[in-house]
């Protein structure tokens, strides 16, 4: 008897139990999820949301951006401008751009991001409510824009610098050539960490450090025309965005043409090499004995697409670089070197009488003694060490704010990526790795991945000239505001 009252009981509670979660379930509300905005509100921006229903049903559905009063952005009775996705069968997002024209009461400050739902529970004989919100700041007004240097004069395929104010301080700023962007940088990342050399800086507190000041190397690629555009850009937090001319001159440059013969010899020495140390080429069975047409083949795909990939992994490496200078002085040229090609140069290429590629070649091909030492051009930071298709045996050294120097076609490399060096530090010895037709140095420039003529670089006057008197300047003038 006893333990038919207890089993009774347990059952009773097993039960009793289970409606209770039952009845928790049925009686949550719907999942919500602010994706956007994340932080900031500005002239334009964007409202995304989701809600999860269990059974899919809701009876209510607001959102509304709460500031001296309530703003809408979505009610389930009238959608109006917001896009509504059925994901699943439970689950839809809610997305709407909205700007100072659908919203002219929001002002500059706090604000609240508010989305209300609400659903049937327990059979329709209750409702459950969420409410999730998200503290953001409204900022409408762009950022301002300042340049304080003065006589910017672009080189075709050359490098410029520039000195600037923005504000406020926390905005994403640079140069726009074209479709092209360079970043700007805390100026005391130059006045300071690193130059001017004879200002013997420190890295302590300066101009630049909080105040809004900001210096940018920017430059015209090669392939870009005379007439592309130049403006100061920035951007703030919450998509604010603003442009400022400045002064600059453009300075056309002829950039020589030349003609390569590809022989038999060449195919059969260069292309198998290549084969075997490209990942991109590990499914290649070629050797000094196969067919002249495969290896043909094989060098036309190595000279173009090989080239644009080996290309882009270098320009990749423009998001490693130090937010300040590494570099002093003049860039060094390879010790007693002859220049061998230039930079930008268009080779047509032929094979046996017949044209059969096209390649701009950017940089210089400087050619000392067989495996002549490779010392760094100047300090900085190895950021790539490794076999690099094209480029051979490969070393990429990091001179701060976008600005590095490559050295291709290695025999041995004697540093490793995170090294500091400093200038005439051995980097390797020359040779004829990758697609190099005799032992030879390819030195090249890349400013934020772009490349640029090393000439500007090798030259103590261009320094001098065209960034070391703009940053003086601007540490006069660094009191100055916008």
């Amino acid at each position: 008897m006893t333990r038919a009252i207890l089993a009774a009981v347990a059952v009773a509670a097993l039960a009793a139990g289970g409606y209770a979660w039952f009845a928790a379930g049925q009686a949550a509300g719907p999942a919500i999820e602010i994706r956007q905005p994340e932080r900031f509100v500005g002239r334009t921006a964007v409202f995304e949301a989701t809600v999860d229903s269990p059974d899919g049903r809701l009876t209510a559905l607001d959102a509304y951006i709460e500031q001296d009063g309530a703003h809408p952005l979505f009610a389930l009775e009238d959608a109006g401008d917001t896009e509504t996705r059925q994901e699943t069968a439970t689950r839809l997002r809610l997305i709407r751009r909205f700007d100072r024209e659908s919203h002219p009461e929001l002002r500059a400050g706090p604000a609240t991001v508010v989305v209300r739902a609400t659903r049937p529970v327990l059979f329709g004989l209750r409702e459950s409510s969420s409410e999730a919100t998200l503290e953001v700041e409204v900022r409408l007004d762009p950022p301002r824009l300042t340049p304080l240097s003065r006589f910017h004069y672009v080189n075709h395929g050359g490098a410029e610098f520039i000195v600037y104010r923005v504000a406020p301080d926390d905005v994403e700023s640079g140069v726009e050539v074209g479709d092209r962007f360079y970043p700007g940088y805390d100026a005391a990342g130059a006045l300071n960490a690193a130059g001017p050399p004879e200002a013997g800086g420190d890295g302590g507190d300066g101009p630049g450090g909080g105040d809004g000041l900001r210096v940018a190397l920017f430059a015209l690629a090669h392939d870009q025309d005379l007439g592309t555009p130049m403006r100061l850009y920035a951007r703030d937090p919450a998509g604010n965005e603003a442009r400022a001319p400045f002064d600059h001159r453009v300075f056309d440059r002829e950039f020589r043409r030349s003609r390569i013969q590809v022989g038999e010899r060449f195919l059969r020495r260069v292309v198998p090499r290549i084969a075997a140390n490209a990942p991109e080429l590990a499914d290649e069975e070629v050797d000094e004995a196969s067919d002249l047409s495969d290896l043909l083949d094989l060098y036309l795909f190595v000279n173009g697409e090989l080239r644009r990939r080996n290309s882009a992994t270098v320009a990749a490496l423009a998001a490693e670089t130090e937010p300040r200078w590494l570099w002093q002085g003049p860039f060094r040229q390879l010790a007693n070197s002859q220049v061998e090609s230039g930079f930008a140069d268009h080779r047509t290429y032929f094979h046996a009488g017949d044209e059969i590629d096209q390649q701009v070649h950017l940089g210089f091909d400087l050619a000392s003694t067989a495996n002549a030492p490779i010392r760094a051009a100047n300090a900085g930071r190895v950021i790539f060490a490794d076999y690099l298709g094209i480029f051979g045996n490969c070393v990429v050294v990091d001179h701060g704010m976008g600005l590095q120097s490559l050295y291709a076609h290695l025999s041995t490399i004697d540093v490793a990526i995170g090294d500091a060096v400093a200038r005439d530090d051995t980097l390797g010895l020359s040779g004829q790795t990758g697609l190099a037709g005799g032992d030879h140095l390819h030195f090249a420039m890349l400013l934020h991945g772009e490349p640029v003529t090393p000439v500007e670089w090798w030259d103590e006057h261009w320094i001098e000239d065209r960034i070391l008197r703009k940053l003086r300047e601007a540490s006069a003038a660094a009191g100055g505001g916008p």
